[in-house]
């Protein structure tokens, strides 16, 4: 198989290998995130006293990443926040500090790699002035585009100074991604990681269900060029019984313009699904347009190989193919094939199982 673009995942995370102290460096009270190093390759994420996550030196290393592209037959990244440090639930004045300091990090992480590492920044979304200020610093210094969470505390992505930060997006031109963060902690969620497996896919059903019962969408323009972590969540599945909800019940859920299933065409998601079943109904429901791969790279719960379930799915026709693994990415980027990707990476490569492709030839 051979493709005339650039293999893109956009759903990969990036730690730094230590930052400042953040109490120090914002006035604000702990806990606050720290970086506990093991050795050169591993690492575990500290808040406060507590153990939070484990890491290995691909979370801050660009060799690193770029050695595991080379081996999965992926050309470009984009490096997003680890959505811990968010800070949404700080003053805004603390979390701008926190966003400063994290985005001019991941600067440093991709800078080695060239083109091939993708910065998206991180704002505080809880301070739309402040969040609008930051974008624009950020991507005049050379990030992307922007990560955020999938709400601010009670506040869904529909909340009107949030629908002002994504019209500025639009108007900046700037491709959002929206992460799940914060799921509810219980004692029903605290096994299993339940928050994982169960909290996060609701998380992102019902961000996008904001965006449209709450009219995010009616408000705002279809230039807006946003994707949801994680095929959408469980938002996919059930269209059908938002539409019937919308249809029955139009007293309590007809509250946007139109029904679910007509804003399919606003929003993108990525592949993160893991089986072919789940990844048909994705492409069925979305269209393979509105799809694009990620991973979830470097944690655990990602895919690994980056891409094997698009490569391997036996019902996507090639350029259905080429258009989840390629061609949707790039133009939720932006990116301009004829500049940016003659300076990446661009050479005849090896893919597992020895198949060689042409790079953007």
């Amino acid at each position: 198989m051979q493709t005339t673009t650039p293999t893109i995942d956009v759903h990969t995370h990036y730690v730094p290998k230590g930052w400042p102290d953040l109490e120090e460096a914002t006035g604000g009270t702990g806990p606050w995130p720290w970086l506990r190093v093991e050795n050169e390759r591993e690492a575990m994420i500290m808040v406060g006293s507590s153990e939070f996550r484990p890491l290995s030196a691909n979370a801050w290393h660009a060799d690193e990443r770029l050695e595991q592209m080379d081996a999965d037959g992926i050309d470009i990244q984009v490096v997003s926040p680890t959505p811990l440090f968010f800070s949404y639930a700080r003053d805004a004045g603390e979390a701008t500090r926190v966003a400063k300091i994290f985005n001019d990090l991941a600067l440093e992480i991709c800078e080695p790699a060239g083109d091939r590492l993708v910065p998206f920044a991180q704002v505080p979304l809880q301070d739309t002035d402040a969040a609008c200020r930051e974008l624009d610093r950020c991507i005049d210094n050379g990030h992307r585009g922007v990560e955020i969470g999938n709400h601010v505390g009670d506040r869904d992505l529909d909340d009107d100074a949030i629908v002002t930060f994504l019209q500025h997006c639009a108007d900046r031109d700037v491709p959002v991604f929206v992460h799940p963060w914060d799921m509810p902690n219980t004692v029903r969620t605290n096994r299993w990681m339940a928050q994982w497996l169960v909290g996060m896919p609701a998380e992102t059903h019902l961000s996008i269900l904001s965006l449209v019962l709450g009219g995010g969408f009616d408000r705002l323009p279809e230039s807006l060029r946003i994707c949801f972590a994680h095929g959408g969540g469980s938002f996919p599945y059930w269209v059908g019984r938002m539409d019937n909800a919308w249809r029955g019940r139009p007293d309590l859920v007809a509250t946007s313009e139109h029904p679910p299933s007509h804003y399919l065409d606003r929003f993108s998601v990525d592949s993160v699904v893991f089986s072919e079943p789940a990844l048909r109904l994705l492409v069925d429901t979305m269209g393979a347009e509105r799809i694009m791969l990620g991973s979830d790279y470097p944690y655990p719960l990602g895919e690994q190989p980056s891409g094997r379930l698009i490569r391997t799915a036996e019902f996507l026709t090639e350029r259905e193919r080429e258009a989840v693994l390629s061609r949707n990415a790039v133009k939720f980027l932006g990116l301009d094939l004829a500049h940016d990707v003659e300076r990446a990476h661009g050479a005849r490569e090896l893919v597992p199982g020895g198949e060689e492709l042409t790079r953007w030839s």
